[in-house]
């Protein structure tokens, strides 16, 4: 960084003006393309899938809780697994602030794992968050959707992940379904995203493709740095604790580039 290019004030202001007029045209484009993303075509919905919530169970519908609107954000938590994914995690850190204004413009939002509701329970009440959060276990959702693989699968190698036949990597993987629900109580995929598909939902990457440093990231473990937010060190850099299935497929590891 001390061999940064240093100039005098103007110069800096016409490379500052300069720049703007990129982020402005990326501003429009990524506007227009929002406008794609809602204008795609929808899937009906048409298998029923039930959930175990704290509330007891509770089907695919029930979930939009009143609303239209519902994202599921597809988390990296197995029934074997110890804890949830690391950058599941980071990016659910983002949520809760959210949850009370998606409300007020009719969206729900709820994340759903296979691991069992205690297991789901436990974690969330020690990352200490308030999102809706519910277990599929035992039912074929995940599987249906893409983000959870059977030992058939491991073994042949290969599975279906973000619209695209991909080699086995883990167990479960991360992703997001959008979805509708109409007057006559009909229910409609409109959008899916996976591997960096969540990205934007991640705040602190925002704010570190700011700085100089910006994310700072080994491009061949791009989360090498993450933790738990309860799991850092003293100090303003740790190694990662993330070990095991959790850690194998993250969100953001270089295989999901």
């Amino acid at each position: 960084m001390e061999q940064h290019k240093i100039v005098s004030r103007e110069e800096w202001l016409a490379a500052q003006r300069a720049h703007l007029v990129e982020e402005k045209a990326f501003t429009r484009a990524r506007d227009a393309l929002a406008k794609k993303r809602q204008a795609l075509p929808w899937v009906k919905v048409d298998k029923t899938y039930t959930f175990d919530t704290p509330d007891g169970k509770k089907t695919l519908a029930d979930l939009f809780a009143g609303r239209s609107q519902l994202i599921v954000y597809h988390f990296m938590l197995g029934p074997d697994w110890e804890q949830g994914c690391p950058g599941c995690s980071f990016l659910s850190d983002h949520i809760d602030g959210a949850l009370v204004h998606l409300a007020h413009r009719d969206v729900t939002y709820v994340a759903i794992s296979r691991a069992p509701l205690e297991k789901i329970e436990a974690f969330k009440k020690r990352m200490e968050w308030q999102f809706p959060w519910v277990s599929s276990f035992g039912s074929d959702f995940n599987y249906d959707f893409n983000v959870s693989f059977t030992p058939e699968q491991e073994a042949e190698g290969k599975v279906v992940y973000n619209f695209d036949t991909q080699d086995y990597a883990c167990d479960e993987l991360p992703g997001m379904s959008v979805f509708y629900k109409n007057d006559n109580g009909e229910i409609f995929r409109t959008f899916a995203s996976y591997a960096r598909g969540g990205e934007p939902l991640i705040g602190t990457y925002t704010l570190l493709d700011y700085v100089p440093k910006g994310r700072d990231e080994d491009e061949n473990k791009m989360m090498g740095w993450l933790r738990h937010h309860d799991r850092y060190e003293d100090g303003v850099t740790g190694k990662s604790l993330a070990e095991g299935k959790e850690a194998a497929a993250c969100c953001h590891s270089a295989a999901h580039k």
